[in-house]
């Protein structure tokens, strides 16, 4: 009797241990931190949505539950048949959640103990858009995103980030933690790709150069500039330009491209202005506003400023 009834009570450990539907669950996790996706995928036995793949496996994957802490699986609720609800809590970077799942009986082994799998269902996926380029960064990964966007097939729960860096264009690091197969559409990471620092300073310089070289100009109506000055009569050699307030750059994108906002500075003219009626010589100081806008060509890490004068 003594042998019987540690016979069941061995069986019924091994039952809530080993052939649990909490172990499958629990076994699901420890592939997907192992960066398994061929076992987390043979595990959920779930579909694979046609979307690129580059995060069902290795480093990406274990990226995307590197954040899961303080993992617990509850106890199974009872469905229908013999289906069961299995609960997972967990947090992410402090912050509660808990993914549901289903998992259906599927015989015997050893006619005692339980065999459990998961409920088919289809991977959900993450959509990630970026301007103007066409890769970027998720998690940790360079990925290809034709025309500037793509979708993902994705294991979940799971934290999924992306970032573009590259010279001259930039877009910060945003986030999405997808908990559940049906919150797809909430999982999209857009990517506002702008101009960095370094791009501005060098079209700045630019622009500050093409300006300079108008004022050397010592000409009423310097060539190709966006500033000039009409008068009669003038003594030559009095002419000199200065810019006495700079363009502010900005570079916006615009239509699969990027454009740079109007340009708008002031020059300041000193000249000697001769009367036409009476000779005298009299010193003028005139002061323009003036506008003109510029086309940018960056290509190979050359960067290019064509500006564009309107007569």
């Amino acid at each position: 009797m003594l042998a019987v009834a540690a016979a069941v009570v061995t069986i019924v450990i091994v039952n809530a241990k080993v052939y649990s539907p909490q172990h499958q669950v629990r076994a699901y996790f420890d592939a997907l931190r192992d960066g398994d996706g061929a076992k987390a995928l043979g595990l959920l036995r779930a579909k694979v949505p046609d979307a690129n793949a580059a995060l069902l496996d290795g480093a990406p994957l274990k990226q995307s539950v590197a954040d899961i802490s303080d993992l617990e699986v509850g106890a199974p609720v009872q469905l229908d048949g013999d289906r069961v609800e299995v609960p997972a809590t967990y947090t992410i970077e402090g912050t509660l959640h808990t993914t549901s799942f289903e998992l259906e009986k599927s015989g015997t082994s050893w006619l005692f103990f339980d065999r459990w799998r998961f409920v088919p269902a289809e991977l959900p996926t993450v959509e990630v858009g970026v301007v103007n380029e066409n890769e970027a960064s998720l998690n940790g990964t360079r990925v290809s995103l034709p025309e500037g966007k793509n979708k993902f097939a994705v294991f979940y729960p799971g934290s999924f980030e992306a970032h573009f860096t590259s010279e001259f264009f930039a877009a910060p690091v945003e986030e999405s933690v997808l908990t559940d197969p049906e919150q797809e559409g909430e999982a999209r990471l857009s990517l506002e790709t702008k101009a960095t620092k370094k791009l501005v300073d060098e079209v700045d310089k630019q622009v500050r150069g093409f300006l300079d070289g108008c004022a050397e100009q010592a000409v009423l109506q310097p060539a190709g500039c966006p500033f000039s000055a009409s008068m009669d009569r003038v003594k030559d050699d009095s002419i000199d330009w200065e810019v006495t307030k700079y363009p502010k750059v900005a570079i916006n994108p615009s239509n699969g491209t990027w454009v740079m906002e109007p340009l708008t500075g002031t020059a300041e003219l000193n000249v000697v202005e001769i009367d036409l009626f009476t000779g005298a010589a009299e010193p003028q100081k005139l002061e323009e506003e003036f506008n003109f806008t510029g086309s940018l060509s960056v290509n190979d890490g050359n960067v290019t400023l064509t500006p564009v004068v309107e007569y």
